[in-house]
């Protein structure tokens, strides 16, 4: 036989059904190992966003969490008015800027005209984040005179919190502007927890029921 014969020589019909059940059984393995991939990944959230329910733990870590969002590099961007406020001491903003309905201020004051996309170099110069404002009108998220109880509860009401769910809700403690409130620049006093403790004391809040410390 020629090899122009042998290529145009028809497969045999058992040949042919050996390539289709061979094909059939390849995609359906491709299809087994995606769905395996999927699963996986959703167990992963699952176990990242499981809660067991521990009062005492929950309150214990919502105390640090509370020491965090209530020192200046947090509290002075969640104000109980609408200028933001300034310092170490959080005094009201020099400048008088307003919150704006977007939260980046008004008319030709914007909060953009003065923190640039990374800090100004220097001491006590403005910090600098691409993304920086004040929460929205709609959604003022205010730090400023909340108790431990009043905050916790607010924290976790999607009526309050810009709709966040629990997985949302940690992810968040990722967010970039988060982040920036260990990256003030110079002459400023840091908050009292690293970011991986934070982060470890607000993910454990969260997963342990999210329970508010009592009133006093």
């Amino acid at each position: 036989m020629s090899m122009k014969q042998f290529y145009n020589k028809r497969p045999s019909s058992a040949l042919r059904t050996f390539f289709v059940l061979g094909s059939l059984f390849l995609f359906v393995g491709i299809m087994a190992f995606g769905s395996n991939l999927s699963i996986d990944k959703q167990s992963a959230i699952n176990v990242k966003t499981n809660v067991v329910k521990d009062s005492v733990a929950s309150v214990n870590a919502f105390k640090k969490v509370y020491a965090v969002l209530m020192s200046p590099r947090c509290m002075n961007c969640h104000p109980a008015g609408d200028v933001p406020l300034q310092g170490d001491d959080s005094h009201p903003h020099a400048m008088l800027p307003k919150r704006g309905l977007d939260g980046k201020g008004v008319s030709a004051m914007k909060c953009s005209n003065c923190h640039q996309p990374t800090n100004t170099p220097g001491p006590n110069t403005p910090p600098g984040n691409p993304n920086w404002h004040l929460p929205p009108a709609d959604m003022k998220m205010v730090f400023e005179g909340r108790s431990p109880y009043q905050l916790a509860k607010q924290l976790v009401d999607p009526k309050q919190n810009g709709h966040k769910d629990m997985k949302k809700l940690i992810e968040h403690a990722d967010d970039d502007l988060v982040l920036a409130g260990w990256n003030m620049g110079e002459g400023r006093a840091h908050p009292p927890l690293s970011h991986a403790e934070f982060k470890k004391a607000w993910i454990t809040w969260l997963t342990t029921g999210a329970y508010a410390p009592q009133e006093k």
